[in-house]
């Protein structure tokens, strides 16, 4: 059974689309999800490309052990340099170092020629070579390359010291076919090099990109990009979960499995949506809500007979079980501790775990029974709250069609410090966002907001996720309560400290 190796690219190209962002805390805790997913290789971040992304590849090399960490580095000494010092405290580092090859993207974005690219290429490789034990080199723009100068390009990266080679399909222009043909061009081309994996970067613009990948590991690829959700620019990359549960339910076709830990796809799925507040489609494949529903008679009449006439994954198997236990306000900490770890969440601190089971009580005590979602909904909330620097104390909202809206709001900063607001609004929202803006002295403009039901029922909580602009930025926050417009405060206060 071949092992094909899995490439991450979650908290790279899959952050870097828009709506997706994450700030340092939730790509670390994203990290660990991948880490305890048993991944291959993390690739987290471009570091060259901002402090902020600098931070966050260190931190994640400084803090996850066992798996290899990499960043991305375009083909420039300055990158690697930037890079290198990010990743060097990983136990296994790895710079991914990129250029593009089409014709197409070296007159037109690199202003260069052919000569000119395979120089630096071989500079660059070598130059990162002297820094870093494994190398990555990954041809942008592979599959619209001439394949003869593809074959140059990747002969020089070999010899100057890389000991991977990708081929980018950074369009998702290829076909499934058309991708196996260049991967054996390419094996033929390199049959004289012994020690090297070829590796694969599918992009979905035209809803091929885990088609194109399965091709390429049908051909012989070795390691494969991958994403959870399959997020990334545009339309997405090759999605991590489809990958591997096409690998694990066709064994006996691909002859090939992947080390991932399918019990935890679900709950990498979902702890994806929690941090970045964007949810999968109902119809995804493997992680979507409808993906294991029956509603069709015929269907249910097979279901009831034999789950495998309509079900060709067991749900067990990639983590989706709803709990059979009864959460409640009787249930103790440890009962929560263990579904916690259930849903994948067993990396939380001490101060996190006392917050989030006082919050279990008080919701427990709202709504009487707890679910799943609820759980999730809590932990998001707490992970987002922890590292907060203002906090919500009290507040009074008056509001009704006979009188103004208005909002009294006291908050507390972690020092002690107190801050009392009052403000009227359009509506009770917006007089408590205005009230947090004179509380604080803050000029923050709300950009997008929404509310959405966790679980079902009138006891339900509420869910608000917004957009704020703030000092020329664009935060995100989130809340969660039974009381919608204490949801709201803290949504609004959470991006406010995510600023």
């Amino acid at each position: 059974m071949r092992k094909i190796e899995i490439f991450d690219s979650t908290l790279r190209d899959g952050e870097q689309a828009p709506g997706f962002s994450m700030n340092l805390a939730e790509k670390l805790s994203m990290a660990r999800m991948l880490q305890a997913l048993n991944v291959d290789v993390i690739d987290a971040g471009f570091a060259a490309c901002s402090q902020g992304d600098y931070a966050c590849v260190k931190t994640i090399a400084d803090e996850i052990k066992g798996i290899c960490v990499a960043s991305l580095c375009r083909c420039v000494e300055t990158d690697c340099d930037i890079a290198w010092n990010a990743v060097k405290s990983a136990e296994k580092p790895l710079l991914n170092i990129f250029i593009a090859t089409s014709d197409l993207h070296i007159t037109q974005k690199l202003h260069s020629s052919r000569e000119e690219v395979l120089e630096t290429v071989g500079r660059v490789v070598a130059y990162a070579r002297a820094l870093c034990p494994e190398i990555e080199f990954s041809a942008e723009d592979a599959t619209r390359t001439d394949r003869e100068f593809l074959l140059k390009v990747f002969q020089t990266a070999l010899d100057n010291g890389a000991s991977v080679l990708n081929i980018a399909d950074t369009v998702g222009y290829i076909q499934p076919e058309e991708l196996k043909e260049l991967i054996k061009y390419i094996r033929g081309g390199l049959s004289s090099y012994k020690e090297y994996k070829l590796s694969v970067h599918c992009h979905n613009d035209l809803g091929l990109a885990t088609a194109n990948t399965l091709a390429a590991i049908e051909a012989g690829a070795d390691r494969v990009d991958c994403t959870v959700n399959g997020i990334g620019e545009r339309a997405g990359n090759a999605s991590l979960e489809e990958v591997v549960m096409s690998l694990r339910t066709r064994k006996e076709y691909y002859g090939c499995d992947t080390g991932i830990n399918t019990k935890l796809i679900v709950p990498a799925s979902r702890k994806l949506v929690m941090l970045t507040g964007v949810k999968v489609q109902a119809n995804k494949a493997v992680v979507g809500k409808n993906a294991f529903a029956h509603e069709s008679g015929i269907h249910v009449h097979g279901m009831v007979a034999d789950r495998r006439t309509y079900e060709i994954i067991d749900p067990e198997d990639i983590g989706l079980t709803e709990s059979r236990i009864i959460m409640g306000k009787h249930s103790g900490r440890h009962a929560l501790e263990d579904r916690l770890a259930v849903l994948g969440f067993n990396n939380l601190n001490q101060l996190q775990m006392d917050a989030l089971f006082e919050k279990f009580k008080l919701l427990a005590e709202a709504k009487k029974i707890v679910s799943d979602k609820d759980i999730e909904a809590l932990v998001k909330a707490e992970i987002l709250d922890y590292m907060g620097e203002y906090r919500l104390d009290k507040y009074i909202i008056n509001s009704g069609n006979v009188l103004s809206n208005t909002c009294n709001i006291r908050i507390v900063k972690s020092d002690g410090t107190a801050f009392e607001g009052f403000a009227t609004g359009e509506g009770p929202i917006d007089a408590a966002y205005n009230a947090i803006n004179d509380a604080l002295g803050t000029d923050a403009k709300l950009l997008d907001y929404m509310i959405e039901s966790v679980t079902g029922g009138t006891d339900a909580q509420g869910a608000v996720s917004v957009k704020v602009s703030l000092d020329d930025k664009v935060v995100k926050g989130y809340g969660v309560n039974v009381n919608i417009f204490e949801a709201s405060i803290s949504a609004y206060l959470n991006a406010i400290n995510n600023s």
